[in-house]
């Protein structure tokens, strides 16, 4: 190939690539909600399986799960530790499931028993607002209800680690 085909080609392949790039880039921009948005109402988007709580004013952490999620099982003993040790101090945590059947989340959450509220988005109107891009996904809001960290998937440790970093950066701001 010529000096000049080469050339060629390199800047079509990275026109490709910018094209590319910034169709997804847009795409994912629209598509969920970002660090900063509001986060919607949880106690708009009529979730079942008990009591939403209040959140106004409050850190929040909302987990997307599915009961035929590996990593969202994984998830549960450590948001539970975390849910124990910073709830007296404020935090809410709220375990939204995207089952289908109300039959699969009542068994995973009587099995994990977890001690944080799991409800479920059986009309997913929550999940399709937020457009939550994969399972799991937790949104970890300030408390003027804006998304101020977003952890998709779950990675044991290394997440719990980062959520108790993040938390403590929350807590330490001016209520």
């Amino acid at each position: 190939m010529s000096p000049q085909n080469k050339k060629s080609s390199r800047i079509t392949l990275r026109v490709a690539l910018a094209l590319m790039l910034g169709i997804f880039t847009a795409s994912r921009a629209c598509a969920e909600i970002k660090v900063g948005d509001v986060f919607p109402s949880l106690a708009d988007a009529k979730l079942t399986g008990g009591p939403v709580p209040e959140t106004a004013g409050k850190i929040v952490l909302v987990d997307f799960w599915a009961s035929w999620c590996a990593p969202c099982k994984a998830s549960f003993p450590i948001y539970g530790k975390i849910f124990a040790d910073y709830s007296p101090r404020g935090l809410v945590l709220v375990a939204v499931s995207v089952d289908e059947k109300a039959g699969e989340f009542n068994s995973f959450v009587n099995k994990w028993k977890p001690p944080f509220p799991a409800l479920l988005d059986s009309g997913k109107q929550l999940v399709s607002t937020v457009r939550v891009p994969a399972m799991p996904t937790s949104y970890l809001l300030g408390r003027d209800g804006r998304v101020r960290f977003i952890h998709m998937g779950f990675h044991g440790n290394g997440t719990e680690r980062v959520l108790r970093t993040e938390l403590e950066t929350l807590f330490k701001e001016t209520p």
